[in-house]
């Protein structure tokens, strides 16, 4: 590939610079080549070649005003705004009309979180810059910090108008559609904006993860078939359509383009995980498996891999293999509630009561707070007779859910087995009023209370 005449320039000049740094013979540069080297240093993270070349630049050209706005902006880099304010005004007193003057104002504004001072500078540097689709872009970027995303999402879209392939600006302004949830406004704008500008792998990408949003999954799919069509190594857009084949049930197709994925890049553990489940939904097995031995192996961090193979043999109910991996899971990871769950969950079909138990309190220990985790905690206490601490684990949990009727048929139950009658029946007493026909748990769970006449009464009592 050649490079064109200002691209030779500007790397013999950086050449000419760095050569000159290392014999320290001091060369001459105009202004304009300063400027070019300074910002490179900046792009690169290189800040101290930065402040050398600008002393050299400012050695060389002291009352140029392009090189003044470079050490300006330099200043604010390193939140030296008072002075590099005290410069600006110097500058603003030679060149009024200078709209580089504004911006930089306007950045030591935003700096100090004085948002509309900044956007009132830049609609003032509007007036004298020939770079309107920057300017529209740093003022949106002002009414993001805001949080004013209408007007941001209005400035975006005149950034665009003034330079249709500003790529920063069509994901802005796509944002501020998705966070005003104006998503059929924001297909109806890039439907607009693909007219102009129809090869924009960018616009049909974002296209696409609307109508995915909207769950309209064959729009999506046309969409970013398109994207990948211009751009055929575009893996986004290859993820986000297997995605939506994924939710047609079109598996096969699904697989193909999550392996698309894994050609172009490294492969993920995500795009492995998929691949396991799309198979796992056609049938096959044994390849699901061998996707899923790979996501783990790929990222043992990642808990949906290991839920995965988990669940897989759990479904099974090969409890055996399932325990295997839960237990190897566990031992890269003791604190996830996902992986307790399940082994108390396994633990339970293979009636290994005491260890259900432990998962299950080892689960709400680091976060499960669902229903079902509780009660299942509790059933398991109340077989083993620890109807106390069965007691207890429900208290804890009316917290969380203080009108359900499962927590408060257990207590009535519980306190029934410890000869606390007055809370049993306070607690009947609730459970009746929130759901009289699930009075049944009695039966299930305590036909030892079930049995007694005064139950039956109290029951029949409510019921008229």
């Amino acid at each position: 590939m050649q490079l064109s005449n200002e691209e030779e320039d500007y790397n013999l000049s950086l050449s000419k610079f760095e050569s000159m740094l290392k014999t320290n013979k001091v060369l001459f540069f105009d202004s304009e080549e300063f400027e070019e080297i300074i910002l490179h240093y900046l792009d690169t993270g290189k800040a101290a070649l930065a402040k050398k070349a600008l002393k050299l630049a400012l050695d060389q050209h002291p009352k140029s005003t392009g090189l003044k706005l470079v050490q300006v902006e330099m200043l604010v880099y390193d939140d030296k705004l008072d002075i590099a304010e005290k410069l600006l005004n110097e500058l603003y007193a030679i060149e009024p009309n200078n709209e580089e003057i504004y911006i930089q104002k306007a950045n030591i504004y935003s700096k100090r979180d004085q948002h509309e001072k900044a956007v009132e500078l830049l609609k003032i540097a509007l007036q004298y810059t020939d770079d309107y689709a920057d300017v529209y872009n740093l003022i949106g970027m002002e009414y993001l910090f805001m949080d004013n995303l209408e007007l941001a999402k209005e400035s975006f879209i005149k950034c665009l108008e003034e330079d249709i392939e500003d790529q920063s600006a069509l994901y802005n302004v796509v944002y501020c559609f998705e966070f005003l949830d104006q998503n059929e406004e924001a297909i109806t704008y890039l439907d607009h904006y693909i007219d102009k500008n129809p090869y924009s792998e960018i616009a049909w990408h974002q296209k696409g993860r609307l109508h995915y949003g909207l769950k309209d999954y064959e729009n999506a799919i046309r969409a970013f078939d398109y994207a990948t069509l211009i751009d055929d190594e575009f893996l986004g857009a290859f993820m986000e359509k297997a995605k939506a084949l994924e939710r047609l049930e079109k598996y096969d197709e699904a697989i193909e383009s999550y392996k698309r994925t894994i050609e172009l890049d490294d492969a993920t553990s995500y795009a492995l995980l998929r691949i396991g489940k799309c198979y796992e939904k056609l049938g096959n097995k044994v390849l699901a498996l061998k996707f899923y031995n790979e996501t783990v192996h790929e990222d043992p961090l990642l808990d949906k891999g290991w839920i995965a193979i988990t669940d897989f043999y759990l479904r099974e109910q090969n409890y055996q293999k399932a325990l295997f991996y839960v237990n190897k899971a566990l031992a890269i990871d003791n604190q996830n509630r996902f992986y307790w769950k399940r082994y108390a969950s396994i633990n339970r079909h293979m009636n290994f009561f005491e260890e259900a138990e432990f998962g299950f309190r080892k689960a709400v220990e680091f976060g499960d707070t669902e229903l079902d985790t509780w009660l299942f905690w509790v059933d398991i206490l109340q077989f083993l007779g620890e109807f106390e601490s069965a007691i207890h684990t429900l208290l804890q949990a009316a917290d969380y859910f203080p009108e359900e009727n499962e927590i408060e048929y257990r207590l009535a139950g519980l306190y029934f087995m410890i000869q606390d009658n007055r809370k049993a029946k306070f607690h009947l007493s609730n459970a009746l009023r929130l759901n009289f026909d699930n009075y049944i748990l009695i039966e299930d769970l305590f036909p030892v209370v079930w049995s007694k006449k005064m139950v039956q009464n109290y029951i029949e009592k409510h019921k008229k």
